[in-house]
C-alpha cells in the first residue's frame, strides 16, 4: 500500500488544520507506513538546562504519527490519539533539533497502532521512544 498524501500535502494539511504549531515541524520523508518529522527547536520547546521538554518530545511523537497515519489514509483532521506510552531514555543534546522516525505497525479501519524513536538531530541513540494508537472516523 503506498501513501496518498506526499510531503507537501501533508505539511499544506498541517498549516490549515494546526495552524498552533506552524514552524514548529519539517516532514522530511514519507514513505509507505512510515514517516520521518523534524521539530525544529526553539527557546519555547527547552527546559531548564537547554534539553528539549517531555511535552515537546510527546508532540513529536503524536505529530508524527497522525502523519504517517495521514500518509496513509488522506486528510482526516479528526482522528484522534486514544492511547500513548513513551519512554524517556537519555537527555537530548542542548539546543538541537530532534529528529521522529515513525513507522506504522497496524492500520485497521478504526485504529492505527505505531512506534516513534526520536534522537537527537545528528546522533544514532535514541532519546525517546513511543508507542501510539489512533483512532481513525468512520467515512462518509
Amino acid at each position: 500500500m503506498n501513501p496518498v498524501m506526499d510531503i507537501a500535502a501533508l505539511a499544506a494539511f498541517l498549516e490549515a488544520e494546526f495552524p498552533q504549531v506552524g514552524g514548529d515541524f519539517t516532514i522530511e520523508e514519507v514513505a509507505a507506513m512510515a514517516v520521518r518529522v523534524r521539530l525544529n527547536v526553539a527557546e519555547r520547546h527547552l527546559r531548564p538546562g537547554g534539553t528539549v521538554s517531555g511535552p515537546a518530545m510527546f508532540s513529536l511523537a503524536d505529530v508524527s504519527i497522525y502523519l504517517a497515519v495521514l500518509a496513509m489514509i488522506g486528510p482526516q483532521a479528526l482522528a484522534v490519539t486514544t492511547n500513548c506510552a513513551m519512554d524517556f531514555m537519555r537527555k537530548p543534546a542542548a539546543n538541537t533539533d530532534l529528529v521522529a522516525e515513525a513507522r506504522l505497525l497496524k492500520l485497521g479501519r478504526v485504529l492505527a497502532v505505531g512506534d516513534v524513536l526520536i534522537r537527537s538531530d545528528g546522533q544514532a541513540a535514541p532519546v525517546a521512544r513511543a508507542s501510539l494508537t489512533y483512532s481513525i472516523p468512520p467515512r462518509g
